[in-house]
């Protein structure tokens, strides 16, 4: 006669655990963040989504900042790079291509302020790098691009991590419209620049606000040569 209990499985009847490897470990962060948030993306969280030690993950990440670059790199791969080789003016395909990273970041707002510290280097951030001095080729000389790609990255970066982190901050919008009313009733005689704008400070939806500031990068890229090393401030 039985006692009705499961009988005991020997530990060698286990199935055995999938190999670790940075792919799986990089794959289990990213549904982490998905689900929980980048905060909770730590390296004894992670374990417990593996099934093994936290030590064990050392192997293959150094730290939290190389799991976030290899992270960001990881989304980084599935962007839409096709303007590049695209038909049409290069500064438009430029553009779209930068508003394809600043998308991808702004869904993933806490792993755009990581990125402003941390900067990935797997083959989807180098991919992004290189279509981008292949756009900036047709119009920008090459010691200029090499400073630009960072700049406009740069930019990208801060405003997707500003505007995602604002988008799900629960009183963003309570903020905007103080900021609103405090410009709209400032002191002419104290503040008067302030005062003469008005709300057109405030004025243009996002998209064509950060447009605007790509342009406006784009075009200060093309006039303005990188200095001398001899002439560049604090050099001796």
């Amino acid at each position: 006669m039985t006692s009705g209990k499961p009988a005991p499985i020997s530990r060698r009847e286990r199935p055995a655990k999938p190999a670790l490897t940075r792919e799986g470990i990089v794959e289990a962060a990213l549904e982490v963040m998905r689900a929980e948030g980048l905060g909770r993306v730590t390296m004894r969280r992670l374990a417990q989504q593996l099934d093994t030690g936290a030590a064990s993950l050392y192997v293959y990440v150094r730290n939290t900042a190389e799991l976030h670059a290899l992270m960001l790199d990881e989304l980084l791969a599935g962007l839409d790079l096709s303007p590049v080789t695209a038909e049409g003016n290069w500064r438009d395909r430029l553009v779209t291509v930068l508003w394809s990273y600043v998308r991808v970041l702004t869904e993933h707002p806490e792993l755009a302020q990581s990125a402003l510290v941390t900067r990935p280097s797997g083959p989807g951030y180098l991919n992004l790098v290189d279509g981008l001095l292949a756009l900036l080729d047709a119009g920008v000389s090459a010691d200029r691009a090499s400073w630009a790609v960072d700049l406009l990255l740069h930019f990208a970066t801060s405003t997707a991590a500003e505007q995602g982190t604002r988008q799900r901050a629960i009183d963003a919008g309570e903020e905007e419209d103080r900021l609103a009313e405090t410009i709209a009733s400032t002191s002419a005689a104290r503040y008067p620049h302030i005062a003469a704008l008005g709300l057109d400070l405030l004025s243009g939806p996002g998209p064509d606000r950060l447009t605007w500031g790509f342009n406006v990068l784009i075009s200060g890229i093309l006039q303005t040569p990188r200095p001398a090393p001899d002439t560049a401030p604090g050099s001796a």
